[in-house]
């Protein structure tokens, strides 16, 4: 009975799916200004319900620490990619553990379940 229940929801579940964001660990290279620090990530979108993700860093207690970017919330559309630029100042390098993106959700009319995906890349 089980293994029809388990067989059962596998069959009708939906796949997950999130986006992918490379590289997986990035390193910090020194930045055309002095005292900062760049790494070039990209980020594919494989979700069809959702266009926009928010770019943070966070230490390993999951402090933000400041950057800048282009856009700390990038328009992504279905199945493309987007690369982009993160700097951070080399005092705060030290500190800097994840790089993280999460799937910003649209307010909905449908009653489906949506949910938000974050992806976090550890740096070297």
């Amino acid at each position: 009975m089980r293994l029809l229940f388990v067989t059962l929801m596998l069959l009708v579940a939906p796949p997950a799916q999130a986006h992918e964001m490379t590289p997986s660990n990035p390193e910090l290279m020194p930045a055309f200004v002095a005292g900062l620090l760049k790494t070039e990530m990209s980020i594919f979108n494989k979700r069809a319900d959702v266009e926009y993700y928010e770019i943070g860093v966070f230490d390993k207690d999951w402090k933000a620490i400041p950057f800048v970017t282009s856009y700390r919330v990038l328009k992504i559309e279905y199945l493309t990619h987007a690369k982009f630029d993160v700097y951070i100042r080399e005092q705060d390098a030290k500190r800097a553990v994840y790089l993280c993106s999460l799937s910003k959700l649209r307010p909905s009319t449908q009653r489906t379940a949506n949910v938000s995906s974050k992806i976090c890349s550890r740096f070297k």
